[in-house]
């Protein structure tokens, strides 16, 4: 790789307004008329004849020619030929690395910056956009490396820069870099506020992410479909309906098309917040659907506990040759334990441990079995269903156990599970005060104590509890310490 790309420090070659000699022009006929990457090693050797590979015209164009026809190794081997390369040059290359990274994964465009860096290149604007959006996700170590670097050149001003920077951060889950960088911003324009929206959003935060969608509104900034999706998002974790019945009034006064990403988050929104009858009329608008749309419409169903519906959907979504995935098994499941449909739920369970569909259940399915068994007092039928599970019980299938026998007042498989959930998170109070209080149920008045007195000289403490409702004047939430 330090082969490609030596570090030389020679005179920069020459700038972009200089003029073409007749050999470049017929270089760039045959650039644009290339077709085939056969003949890029021809166009490659007819630039080195010339000597036309410092020309920035040339060499920009043949790179994107490579780009074109998904073979950069001839555009590398014509950069490495370069002393001081123009940085439009290396930007065009930059480009074409983050377009194309599987042509040359032993060169990501971090290391080109290193080399422009190295040969007295100053990077400009459109340098660290492409740079930054090049890095892994959650790279905050190189991404606060390039936001320094982007300072040292004095480019944080620039508003492509600073949108690269926020959506760095926003997508690595530092929040407070975001917020703080985003302040700084004089004029945030559309893609800064959705960028902080959804970063909110996908951090679990849809309550400040609804704020931040609100101050959008009152800056007179005009949202485009990707803000509409993530406010969306934010309003069917939140459960905010009225945002999300405005945001569908928007999108039918300005005549929006419901492509199927918007039209889903709508139907995905509607059904979260318990109107499966307005998610319904989405989906039926829809011109075009995928598994996700469906998912949505039976997940709708099984959180308002309309088990045969959403097997009827599930059938419906088969006969119009949409593949069901894991998370519509899921969803299907999930109403089958809410409406008692156990002998349905069998049945769907093993044709997909017969591989029906492609696939084996996953730990998330036993879990709604285990669900559905405690639902309907089949606890004993559950717990050998989780001893004969091929992964390791987890906290939701211990949890799943322990709700459905509290409620069908089987105290003994109650403290099975109220145990398994200390064993597993042994820093977790709550499941000391169940286990605790089902023992005072039991009469077991002495192993209460010990549970308690464990409790105190551990120091152990309650985290505050919190709920939302949704009164006339909006969703408030309440903090119960």
């Amino acid at each position: 790789m330090s082969s490609l790309l030596p570090p030389l420090k020679l005179p920069p070659s020459a700038a972009l307004g200089e003029s073409l000699p007749p050999a470049a022009h017929r270089i760039l006929h045959a650039i644009s008329t290339c077709t085939s990457p056969a003949q890029l090693p021809l166009i490659q050797s007819q630039i080195l004849v010339h000597r036309l590979h410092p020309n920035t015209t040339v060499a920009s164009a043949f790179i994107n020619v490579c780009l074109t026809l998904r073979r950069l190794s001839p555009a590398l081997s014509l950069f490495s030929l370069l002393h001081r390369p123009h940085v439009f040059l290396c930007n065009t290359l930059l480009r074409a690395l983050l377009l194309l990274p599987s042509s040359s994964p032993s060169l990501p465009p971090l290391f080109l910056l290193s080399h422009m860096l190295r040969s007295s290149v100053p990077p400009n604007r459109y340098t660290f956009p492409v740079v930054l959006k090049s890095l892994p996700r959650g790279d905050l170590p190189r991404g606060r490396m390039l936001h320094a670097l982007s300072l040292r050149f004095g480019l944080t001003s620039d508003l492509h820069v600073r949108n690269s920077l926020l959506h760095l951060y926003a997508t690595a889950a530092d929040i407070p870099s975001s917020e703080q960088l985003f302040d700084e911003m004089p004029a945030p324009d559309v893609v800064a506020w959705t960028t902080l929206i959804t970063g909110y959003a996908g951090r679990h935060r849809p309550g400040d992410a609804l704020l931040a969608f609100e101050r959008m509104h009152f800056a007179g900034v005009v949202p485009n479909r990707v803000t509409m999706v993530s406010a969306l998002v934010a309003c069917a974790a939140h459960g905010a309906l009225d945002v999300g019945v405005w945001i569908h009034d928007y999108i039918r006064n300005r005549g929006w098309k419901l492509d199927v990403v918007l039209g889903t988050s709508l139907v995905d929104m509607y059904s979260k917040c318990g109107r499966i009858d307005a998610g319904l009329e989405v989906f039926w608008s829809m011109a075009e659907r995928n598994a996700y749309t469906w998912n949505s419409v039976i997940m709708g169903l099984a959180l308002a506990k309309c088990g045969r519906e959403a097997l009827q959907w599930l059938s419906r979504m088969e006969s119009e040759g949409v593949r069901p995935d894991g998370v519509t098994l899921i969803a299907v499941l999930c109403a089958c334990s809410h409406s008692g449909l156990v002998e349905a739920a069998w049945q769907l369970f093993d044709a997909m441990v017969a591989g029906k569909y492609g696939f084996r259940p996953g730990i998330r399915h036993y879990g709604c079995m285990v669900d559905l068994l405690g639902r309907a007092g089949l606890l004993g039928e559950a717990v050998r269903f989780i001893e004969a599970m091929p992964f390791a019980p987890n906290v939701v299938i211990w949890g799943s156990l322990l709700h459905g026998s509290r409620a069908h007042g089987e105290l003994s498989f109650s403290e099975l599970a109220a145990r398994k959930l200390v064993e597993l998170e042994p820093t977790n109070i709550a499941h000391y005060v169940v286990l605790s209080n089902l023992y005072v149920e039991m009469g077991r008045w002495l192993e209460a104590e010990e549970v308690r007195r464990f409790v105190k000289e551990s120091g152990l403490r309650k985290d505050p509890g919190w709920s939302l409702a949704e009164p006339t004047t909006g969703v408030e939430e309440c903090v119960a310490l």
